[in-house]
């Protein structure tokens, strides 16, 4: 797949983030950081239907995590938490759960037609 960047997009995003005031050139050394926020922009973010959303996510630095009032397994990695907010309070957040094993098993509707 490949993705493409016009320059007018690159000033747009620029001005957006702030780098430059209208009418200015973007920086060589910045046109990179400036792509790549466009293309974060862009990047599709799809969410099945079926899949749970929590209502709230508390994350209390060394004492644990509430998901919609309820504690999270103690097993989370504190220093693997990586928090992304949105403006309007929503986010996203993902967590590190080391195990020993992993078992990844199909839906039902999968599972009655493989060999």
């Amino acid at each position: 797949m490949r993705l493409s960047v016009t320059d007018a997009e690159i000033t747009a995003k620029a001005i957006d983030l702030g780098v430059i005031q209208p009418g200015e050139q973007v920086p060589p050394q910045q046109r990179s950081r400036i792509v790549a926020a466009i293309l974060q922009d862009k990047k599709p973010r799809t969410r099945a239907a079926n899949v749970p959303v929590a209502q709230t996510i508390v994350v209390q630095p060394g004492s644990g995590i509430d998901i919609d009032g309820r504690p999270f397994p103690w097993v989370i990695q504190a220093d693997a938490i990586e928090v992304t907010l949105d403006p309007s309070g929503s986010g996203l957040v993902r967590l590190t759960i080391p195990t020993l094993s992993v078992q990844i098993t199909p839906p039902e509707s999968e599972g009655e037609n493989a060999p």
